[in-house]
């Protein structure tokens, strides 16, 4: 028997916030049971759950593991002028001209994210 992704879990200064970004951006939920300055926070979204654990040492490199997101309900576009509202920052712009490409996001600890085309802009094509 192989073993299962029970959750992916991400270094953070600070969890709580952290997390609540996170589970804006997937729609997801915070545990019932995580509040301001725990060192843990569970968030459950309808893709996986992210586990936000406190560090003491800050990130200092570009991530070895990334999500990938892909929207279902709106455009990339709109996807990221969402995100950068909620307080990510553009790292870098990898769209071409025929649709494709990526858009390359920092979430607010600096950790890497990419926004691909969504499902409206694959309807689209």
């Amino acid at each position: 028997m192989s073993s299962l992704i029970r959750h992916i879990t991400i270094d953070s200064a600070d969890p709580y916030t952290l997390a609540t970004f996170w589970a804006e951006v997937l729609k997801g939920t915070i545990a019932d049971n995580d509040f301001p300055g725990d060192e843990e926070v569970l968030v459950t979204t309808a893709g996986g759950t992210l586990l936000f654990i406190r560090v003491d040492e800050g990130k200092t490199v570009k991530n070895r593991v990334h999500l990938d997101l892909e929207p279902q309900d709106l455009t990339r576009d709109e996807e990221v002028d969402r995100l950068l509202a909620l307080g990510a920052t553009l790292q870098g712009d990898h769209r071409s001209p025929d649709g494709r490409g990526w858009v390359t996001l920092y979430d607010p600890e600096g950790n890497e994210l990419c926004v691909e085309r969504g499902v409206v802009d694959r309807s689209a094509s």
